[in-house]
């Protein structure tokens, strides 16, 4: 028997779209004139071209760094140049508010009270479903949006860097490790040395929220890739603290919100066979992220929330006593969708242990 392909189009439905990962947001503080404002690096010979190259020295330095990524360097840095004057860090911050991008790196000589700054709008952007991530200097944040980089004393040859001058690396190797795996033990081999930390320090450290790097004798590593978060709660728990789930999970988030808004909101009448239909099309991105290993195979599923519908029903006058859960899901729900999503998102591997008999 032939085999028969059924595409989404044919039966109606617009696939999910998957976001590529890799864009940095970074926001530098220069006093030329010419710069100031947006501008859009896909490669670091890119710094040289144009505007950018009124760019003080240790400014070029800062995109440099964040371009030499991991795996790969950031598929792309969204620059947003500010004087300090005439456009401010709150400017920077407005202009963001209207991009997506992976990770925002703040000045390398940013202050205390700006850090602080950062933090606030970042959970701020996080409530209202703008799912923004910064890495900052050594402060406490305790969000799942902020990475905290803390190491100090770091040696690269001949230069030394602060704390904040490093953000940006450590905001470009995170931008760059793909989805598949995590920044946990990422090799630095530019740096010749750090502040050096026992093994109780380090776990004291990555307990505390606290991204690090560190000597292991040999070469300067990444410590466990987490971010600040250090209060759980039923709804964010341990998983929470690292980098790559919450990457995965904002990922997914974001795709299936762009997707919809571009693609089904006010498109499709609000009858149960639509929604049915964009079910399907969730399923179908949801198994693509398990083909690339980014969730565990065949532990996906998306179903129309039932204790939601009934919710709904029931405060619009609805008396769902007598009714079939089938008849909830099925129920004319105005406008609103809810759907209920389970993924299982695989982590990477960070803890062997391995017993060895005679």
């Amino acid at each position: 028997m032939p085999s028969i392909t059924i595409t989404f189009q044919q039966l109606g439905i617009t696939a999910i779209k998957r976001s590529e990962k890799g864009v940095l947001g970074m926001i530098i503080v220069d006093t030329s004139s010419t710069v100031k404002g947006e501008h859009i690096l896909t490669n670091v010979t890119d710094i040289a071209s144009g505007k950018l190259a009124n760019l003080a020295n240790a400014n070029k330095a800062q995109i440099q760094l964040a371009f030499m990524g991991y795996t790969n360097p950031p598929r792309k840095i969204m620059v947003y140049v500010v004087d300090g004057t005439e456009k401010t860090l709150n400017d920077a911050l407005t202009y963001f508010a209207t991009q997506e991008f992976d990770y925002l790196v703040a000045p390398h000589d940013i202050t205390d009270a700006e850090s602080q700054t950062v933090v606030s709008w970042v959970k701020s952007e996080r409530q209202n479903n703008h799912l923004a991530k910064a890495v900052l200097p050594i402060i406490t944040a305790d969000t799942e949006g902020v990475v905290n980089f803390v190491t100090e004393e770091i040696v690269a040859g001949t230069q030394t860097f602060t704390t904040a001058e490093y953000c940006s690396r450590i905001a470009g190797l995170i931008a760059g490790t793909p989805m598949t795996i995590s920044a946990t033990y990422a090799p630095l081999p530019e740096v010749t040395n750090c502040s050096r930390l026992t093994k109780a320090e380090r776990n004291e450290a990555i307990d505390a929220g606290k991204f690090i790097i560190w000597h292991d004798g040999k070469q300067v590593l990444t410590g466990r890739a987490v971010n600040s978060l250090t209060t759980t709660s039923q709804e964010k728990g341990d998983k929470f603290k690292k980098i790559k789930l919450v990457e995965v999970m904002d990922m997914i988030a974001n795709d299936i919100r762009t997707t919809t808004q571009e693609n089904y909101i006010g498109k499709y009448a609000n009858s149960y066979d639509n929604k049915c239909l964009l079910i399907t099309a969730i399923q179908g991105y949801l198994k693509g992220l398990e083909q690339s290993g980014i969730l565990a195979r065949g532990t996906s599923d998306v179903e129309i929330d039932v204790e939601s519908n009934g919710l709904y029903l029931t405060q619009n006058g609805i008396d769902t006593s007598e009714m079939t859960e089938q008849q909830i899901k099925e129920a004319d729900t105005g406008s609103s969708v809810f759907l209920l999503v389970r993924v299982t998102i695989l982590d990477a591997i960070e803890d062997i242990t391995i017993r060895v008999t005679i």
